[in-house]
């Protein structure tokens, strides 16, 4: 009789995961790969949830994505014109849907964008849970599909700039693949220093330096090569912090915490060589964009204009020396972006999250798998700042793949299993006895 417990929800998650980082790097919308990779989700995260056994989701996080997509039905959902009467300009009120004859509105300014980003955001949170239901071990074991996904961008970002400065590929994927394999360098670039973190707890305690050491490398050499400033400074920043983090309790010698320190050192060098040899952004760049999203949320404070009307709703604030051939398509700033379509109440939810972010810190601070998710979550959130990385499948999958390790509940039993010795009774079944007990 065989009682090894089954295996199928790790491969059929981690397949989903390593898909979604190869074809999950577009940007626009109505990507048929976005839509691929949701409906594949959805359906093995109800695979996963629906068994009978799993281990304890945190009530605290599925109140959060409760009221997450309770907010974006709500945008959806006919209120009375009267409603939003006073809440946003005339302006876009007048651009508001009408439903029958009983004057009905939406929040939203366009409901099928809107529907598309409720699909997005269920996907994300329905793969988030399938793995807070994983054993510790399973969700361990869902690394090596991350590392294949990152390794495949890699070598496709190796190759593209092997040949030239500027490779396109077109044809290949419903977006033009720009960097790895995905449209924006800069989305490339934050997948590259996420991974920074658990290449080097693979190499400090999975006890393969020499690989963690290589890939160190590997990943700082194309950082620069994609020439993301924002990802150079990133990476730099959570290299040394991953080092320092989680090699304060490993057997690491000091020999090799020199040798790393003088490579961060050389690449130090070629970070500044790279940012000091591109302008400083302008006056008409993310600035610019801060400012004009800023003005469009104090107007539409209390709703915000739907989710997914960025580009819909910001083209009214826009000034007229800012319109060029080149339209505005994201705030590069999610928080921002967040704020203006969701309101104030995505803002509470915002908060919400991080305090819940910070409050696992205490608690995760001894497990150094739990603390390399919360270093790479922590730089995605602040990448957030000038960018707009979680509003691509790959990295909105690896960052709800980053958050369950976070949250899950079963390492600190983990943990604590370890302080314990394990003794055999009389009739041959195995028992856990404390170190304290068996001495």
């Amino acid at each position: 009789m065989n009682d090894r417990p089954s295996e199928w929800d790790k491969y059929l998650l981690g397949s989903v995961m390593f898909v979604s980082l190869l074809i999950g790097g577009g940007t626009a919308s109505g990507l048929y790969t976005d839509t691929l990779i949701e409906v594949a989700t959805i359906i093995s995260a109800a695979a996963v949830l629906s068994q009978p056994f799993g281990q304890r989701v945190p009530q605290t996080v599925v109140w959060l994505l409760v009221f997450a997509v309770a907010l974006v039905v709500l945008q959806i959902v006919p209120l009375p014109a009267s409603m939003l009467n006073g809440l946003r300009p005339e302006l876009l009120l007048a651009d508001s849907s009408l439903v029958g004859e009983t004057r009905f509105r939406f929040v939203s300014l366009g409901v099928g964008r809107t529907i598309e980003c409720l699909l997005y955001l269920v996907a994300a949170a329905a793969f988030f849970l399938s793995v807070l239901r994983l054993r510790t071990e399973q969700v361990q074991a869902l690394l090596p599909f991350f590392f294949m996904g990152v390794i495949c961008n890699g070598l496709a970002g190796a190759i593209q700039y092997s040949l030239s400065d500027n490779v396109a590929i077109e044809g290949l994927l419903p977006f033009t693949i720009n960097a790895g394999l995905f449209a924006n360098r800069n989305h490339f670039a934050a997948l590259l220093f996420v991974s920074i973190p658990f290449v080097v707890y693979h190499g400090l305690f999975r006890g393969y330096l020499l690989s963690g050491l290589l890939g160190l490398v590997t990943l700082l050499l194309l950082l620069l090569a994609a020439g993301s400033r924002a990802g150079v400074l990133i990476g730099l920043a959570i290299t040394v912090l991953s080092v320092v983090f989680l090699s304060a309790r490993s057997r690491m010698s000091g020999w090799s915490i020199l040798l790393i320190f003088i490579g961060l050192s050389a690449y130090t060098i070629g970070a500044w060589t790279t940012i000091d040899a591109r302008e400083v952004d302008s006056a008409f760049g993310r600035g610019e964009f801060a400012r004009t999203t800023i003005d469009g949320i104090k107007d539409n404070w209390a709703t915000g204009v739907g989710f997914g009307n960025f580009q819909k709703a910001y083209q009214i604030y826009e000034k007229e020396g800012m319109i060029f051939k080149m339209f505005v398509n994201h705030a590069h700033n999610d928080y921002l972006e967040i704020a203006f379509e969701g309101g104030v109440l995505a803002i509470l939810l915002m908060a919400f999250y991080l305090a819940l972010l910070l409050a696992s810190f205490a608690r995760i601070r001894r497990d150094p798998l739990q603390k390399a998710a919360f270093l790479s979550v922590s730089f995605l959130l602040i990448h957030s700042l000038v960018d707009y990385p979680l509003r691509t499948a790959a990295l909105a999958m690896t960052f709800a793949y980053l958050n369950a390790i976070i949250f899950h509940t079963g390492f600190p039993v983990r943990l604590n299993r370890k302080s314990e010795v394990m003794e055999i009774d009389h009739n041959g079944g195995k028992i856990f006895v404390p170190i304290e007990a068996s001495s």
